[in-house]
């Protein structure tokens, strides 16, 4: 019987914890999301500087090593950002890519981060551009706002 008593006190706990974790793991990874952004940023601002001629990286695999040691940095392989999750595109659940206004030089970009499952890896879908601006889109309820320092999650 007391085992019986320890088992549902279990349970209970567990019921009431896992979807707290869930969501935890969510507004974590939603966070993420954003920091990546803000370091794409910050890597192709340094790109455009560094590269006039081509303008803003038009992929990730670019801004990273893409295989190399970083010895010779160049256009295809600029070794500025060192995160290979996110130079691969796929990091804590969000998948990551960068889409220029195309033209040499490349004037504009547009970076996204997508929830790789929606509800499961996150909630909201980020967006950012050379303005330095990030917006968040809610694929919950398909609202679309700015945010400053905060995630989607906690609107």
């Amino acid at each position: 019987m007391e085992a019986l008593v320890v088992v549902m006190i279990i349970l209970v706990i567990a019921a009431v914890a896992i979807p707290n974790m869930l969501q935890a793991r969510i507004k974590a990874n939603e966070a993420s999301a954003v920091a990546s952004l803000h370091t794409i940023q910050a890597a192709e601002i340094l790109y455009f500087d560094t590269y006039p001629a081509i303008g803003y990286a038009s992929n990730l695999a670019d801004l990273g090593r893409h295989g190399t040691d970083c010895k010779l940095p160049g256009t295809i392989n600029a070794c500025i950002i060192m995160d290979e999750a996110l130079t691969s595109g796929l990091k804590n659940g969000y998948i990551f890519a960068i889409l220029t206004a195309g033209g040499k030089p490349a004037t504009a970009y547009t970076a996204t981060a997508i929830p790789q499952a929606i509800g499961s890896s996150g909630n909201c879908s980020y967006r950012s551009s050379q303005s330095g601006e990030i917006q968040a889109t809610s694929n919950n309820n398909a609202g679309r706002f700015t945010i400053a320092n905060s995630t989607c999650g906690q609107s």
